[in-house]
């Protein structure tokens, strides 16, 4: 595989900061969960993910228009210093303000907007297109095997070890040592760490690109503005990029929002059930990444899409109509399966029908429907009706009528989404002359 190395040490830059940041993106809802603030934390997240509906955009034509590995260096860079300088301050104070806190969420939130479509991008960049699926299954399971690892490790950072029994999956360890729970700018330590160890790892990459890139001058909205109008005019792609990224939409709002109110007002458990249903939901995404192409090998990219987007909208109705801890954890095993299968079906089908010179800026019109999507239920869901006797079951019964209209979308267009791709070079030429 041409670019092996450079492949490896991406992925492992990715696994090692991944990891770190998967615990604060765990802890900072629980932070405010515990605080009885998770209808603050819900305004906070609804403003941030508006925000970054003109940092998304803004991103894509970075992503299309620089070296990707630069940009690689510049966020881990800039999250490193932020994260380490946010945490100095709570150790000279001994603790951080919710304000500091929220702003972290703000920093990993604007980082996940970049990272992602550039992470991608870089990909398609430095691989053949014979690979795009065999690869997007490894980014799957690299990501999730470390979200595996930030669970467990989040559970016990947070509520630390006595040396008693510790509960995962409804299994019981015994740890031969004690932990103290850590405070929140500690667990921050650790995560600003890891950025400076990816730093040099991603310093270390060499490449030769496989794809020829052409210039584009002219200001970001202008780049933006080619980058969509050449989208429109591929409106199967854009309907099946919409539609098959509607679940993941309402994955953030139950993960970032939701789930720690599910697990502490309808469950009435504490942050080991939380984090341990972060686990399952990464075991089920971890085997999707090894298994999706196998269960889907005779099935077209669309038809597996919509099969499981269907299984996806069943999860949130399970959610609901349930109250017990064990049926969290195994549908989270079947949302983790499912969601990680749709990405990387998805991922797959968009490679193989967008041209890199414009995988950047499709994707950021993606995020913004998706973005629209969330803010949408946040919103819904900050109102205190849902917050109270028991009625947060109803945000899932939402979620899954939302899921229910994007799988009437893609039957309607199903057979559209079969057409084979067009030629990305003649498509280039034809979109930059």
């Amino acid at each position: 595989m041409p670019n092996l190395r450079a492949i490896i040490l991406l992925f492992l830059a990715n696994s090692i900061s991944g990891m770190a940041q998967g615990i604060s993106m765990i802890a900072i809802p629980w932070y405010f969960a515990t605080r009885d603030e998770t209808a603050t934390f819900g305004i906070i997240y609804a403003v941030i993910t508006g925000v970054s509906l003109f940092w998304g955009p803004l991103g894509g034509t970075w992503v299309d228009r620089y070296d990707r590995r630069k940009i690689f260096l510049a966020l881990t860079t800039i999250s490193g210093v932020l994260l380490l300088s946010v945490s100095a301050y709570g150790y000279a104070t001994g603790s951080l303000p919710w304000y500091v806190v929220a702003g972290v969420f703000l920093m990993t939130f604007m980082n996940y907007n970049i990272h992602y479509p550039n992470l991608y991008s870089f990909i398609q960049e430095i691989s053949e297109p014979g690979n795009y699926g065999k690869l997007a299954s490894y980014i799957e399971i690299q990501g999730q095997a470390t979200s595996v690892l930030a669970g467990g490790l989040a559970a016990m950072l947070l509520e630390g070890t006595t040396g008693e029994p510790f509960s995962v999956l409804g299994f019981e360890f015994a740890f031969p040592f004690v932990i103290d729970p850590w405070p929140i700018h500690q667990i921050f330590l650790l995560d600003g760490s890891t950025y400076v160890v990816a730093f040099f790892l991603i310093l270390a990459i060499k490449y030769v690109p496989l794809v020829k890139r052409k210039l584009e001058v002219g200001s970001p909205w202008s780049r933006l503005k080619t980058g969509v109008r050449f989208l429109w005019s591929q409106h199967n792609t854009l309907i099946f990029g919409i539609t098959s990224t509607t679940f993941f939409a309402t994955l953030l709002v139950e993960a970032f929002y939701l789930a720690a109110l599910y697990v502490k007002q309808h469950l009435g458990d504490g942050a080991g059930v939380y984090a341990t249903g972060e686990i399952a939901y990464s075991i089920g995404a971890i085997l999707s990444g090894f298994a999706i192409r196998w269960i889907f090998k005779k099935i077209n990219i669309p038809a597996s899409v919509l099969i499981m987007s269907i299984v996806g909208a069943g999860c949130w109705f399970v959610l609901a109509g349930f109250q017990s801890a064990l049926v969290f954890y195994l549908t989270s095993v079947v949302i983790g399966l499912v969601n990680a299968g749709i990405r990387i079906q998805r991922v797959t089908y968009i490679m193989q029908h967008i041209p890199n010179q414009f995988l950047g800026r499709s994707n950021s019109v993606y995020f913004v429907v998706n973005v629209l999507q969330r803010i949408t239920m946040l919103i819904l869901f900050a109102a205190p009706w849902f917050h109270t006797d028991g009625r947060i079951i109803w945000t899932f019964v939402i979620m899954g009528g939302n899921m229910m209209i994007a799988i009437t979308v893609m039957m309607l267009y199903y057979k559209r989404f079969q057409l084979p791709p067009k030629d990305h070079d003649a498509l280039v030429e034809e979109w930059t002359n």
